[in-house]
This record gives C-alpha cells, sequence and structure tokens, in this order.
C-alpha cells in the first residue's frame, strides 16, 4: 500500500475510540466502509462519504482492510468468526488489523485457522482525545512486511514516531496491557500518597511539586493527575469497567506465563471496589474519587 491508490478502509467499532480514528482516516482521504452495533454511530462518517454496511462480512468484502477496535475480546472473537462476522466475508490473502486491548489467544487462534489471512494486532494508547487528535501511540505486532505495507493507515491515526513495531503476533496486545498495568498502579499509588499526605497537613499543591522534584517524579505525577486535581475530571471517556476489563486481561496474562502479581492484584481489586461504588460508567480515574472520600476532601489544586 505504500507508494499505491489509498486502499478502501473496513472499520468496525465507532465508539469513545473509534469514532475518533475514522474521522481521521476520513481527512487523510481514506473511503471508508463502516459498521457498528449502533447505526446513528455511523451518520456522520457517512455524511462525509463513507459506506455503511449491515454486517461485519459485508464491510471485508467491500473493503482492503478490516480494522476492529472493540471492548473486549469476546466481541473480537465474535465480530470475526460470526456466521456474518469479517471471515465470511473477506477475500483470501485480505487483511486484518485488530486495534482493540485484547489478548493473544484470540487472534492467534483466528490466524492459525486461517493461515492465508493477514493478521496485526496493534491496539493505542492515548485515550479518546488521542484518538480524535490523531496523536495515539499504536503497538503493532505481526510480519514487519505488513507493518510497513499498512503504515499509512496507521500515520492517518497517529503519532508517526510512536507507531511502534513491537514484534510478532500478539506482542501489540502484550505490550498495551503492560502499559496499561503500569498506568493504573501509577494512579493508584499516586491517589494514596496524595490522600496520606493532605491528612497529615501537608498543602496539596507543595506535595505535589515536591513529588515532581524528587526521584518519585512520573509521568502520572507531572501530568496525567492534573486532569482531577485541576478540572474534577476522572475521564469518563474510558469507562471503569473498561479499566476493569484490561486489569483482568493483564493478571490473566501473567498467571499464563507463570509470574506472580501480587501488587496489580491489589490495583485491580482498588479498581473494582470504585466499579462497585461509583457504577460502570465512571470514569477510569474514580478511584482517586475513593480515596478522596475516605479523606472527606477532594484533592484539587
Amino acid at each position: 500500500m505504500t507508494g499505491d491508490a489509498q486502499p478502501t478502509v473496513g472499520f468496525i467499532g465507532l465508539g469513545s475510540m473509534g469514532s475518533g480514528m475514522t474521522r481521521n482516516l476520513q481527512r487523510a482521504g481514506y473511503s471508508l466502509v463502516v459498521n457498528d452495533i449502533r447505526r446513528e454511530q455511523a451518520d456522520e462518517l457517512v455524511a462525509g462519504g463513507a459506506k455503511w454496511a449491515d454486517t461485519p462480512a459485508e464491510v471485508a468484502a467491500l473493503s482492503d482492510l478490516v480494522i476492529t477496535m472493540l471492548p473486549t475480546p469476546k466481541h473480537v472473537a465474535e465480530v470475526v468468526t460470526g456466521p456474518s462476522g469479517i471471515l465470511a466475508g473477506i477475500p483470501d490473502g485480505g487483511t486484518w488489523i485488530d486495534m482493540s486491548t485484547s489478548v493473544p489467544e484470540v487472534a492467534d487462534g483466528i490466524r492459525l485457522a486461517n493461515p492465508g489471512l493477514r493478521v496485526l494486532d496493534a491496539p493505542v494508547s492515548g485515550m479518546s482525545t488521542g484518538a480524535a487528535s490523531g496523536t495515539l501511540q499504536i503497538f503493532i505486532g505481526g510480519d514487519e512486511a505488513d507493518v510497513v505495507r499498512v503504515r499509512p493507515v496507521f500515520e492517518a491515526m497517529g503519532t508517526p514516531e510512536r507507531i511502534l513495531h513491537v514484534g510478532g503476533h500478539g506482542a501489540g496486545y502484550v505490550v498495551k496491557l503492560m502499559i496499561n498495568q503500569l498506568w493504573f498502579s501509577h494512579l493508584v499509588a499516586t491517589a494514596e500518597v496524595l490522600a496520606v499526605g493532605v491528612k497529615a497537613g501537608v498543602d496539596l499543591g507543595v506535595l505535589r511539586d515536591s513529588l515532581v522534584a524528587s526521584p518519585a517524579n512520573s509521568t502520572f505525577v507531572q501530568r496525567d493527575v492534573l486532569s482531577v486535581l485541576e478540572h474534577g475530571d476522572y475521564d469518563e471517556g474510558f469507562a471503569i469497567a473498561l479499566a476493569c476489563k484490561d486489569l483482568g486481561l493483564s493478571i490473566d496474562l501473567a498467571r499464563a506465563v507463570g509470574v506472580p502479581t501480587e501488587v496489580s492484584a491489589l490495583v485491580e481489586q482498588v479498581y473494582r471496589r470504585a466499579r462497585a461504588s461509583y457504577g460502570d460508567r465512571a470514569g477510569e480515574m474514580t478511584p482517586m474519587k475513593l480515596y478522596e472520600d475516605l479523606i472527606e476532601r477532594e484533592l484539587r489544586l
């Protein structure tokens, strides 16, 4: 696809991430064929020239490559292998790119059962704001030749220098799960430290400035936590139900490879407690509210 006419891109999954990603593909000049369980999610894209397809099979039949951006591994498997799934419509030698946060087993099973299918796993970081602005970081697992061939498509959705080929099939999934796990751990640890320090009488701004100036500094402390501290924004663009899903996948992966993860398991429990307290649609940073409730004070600069 390098040097040739732009391919027609099929895209399945027009949620908070997929809606921004498809708009950027459309702005870059790609012809789109789209599908989602909610037809109205495609209205703006169709108005801009995209074609609606009633099934994933129809998406695959009308596209040069198909991208999925779906909530869970179960959804991915259903969309690909179901009676009207991608495999029912994709031609021999077709390309399927899964940009969902998932696990290697799902794509591996599909790939091994369909050896003519070209498969890449390419999950992303950057939240819904990065999807909307086209500045996602993308972690790609798969064959080098396939990565090079479709790289212009990735560059329409992400920052070029942050589009990384991280290894063979499944490596993208693994890297993304590890990034999520560490980010969630940063959040819980930071919330705990800020709550204890403030409860002990230290000014919140002074405490955070001290952390930033110390060896304990991190991108989360320096930048990401400001969403809550300055704006009271717990990032409802990524629901805590999905965060708990990702944490569960990470723990399952650790179990599968035989690595004990006591800290990560505890972080998962904190997230599940926040989900139980504030509901499935609460933002991914809502565990900070657990600590705010404990000290009976919002953590605001």
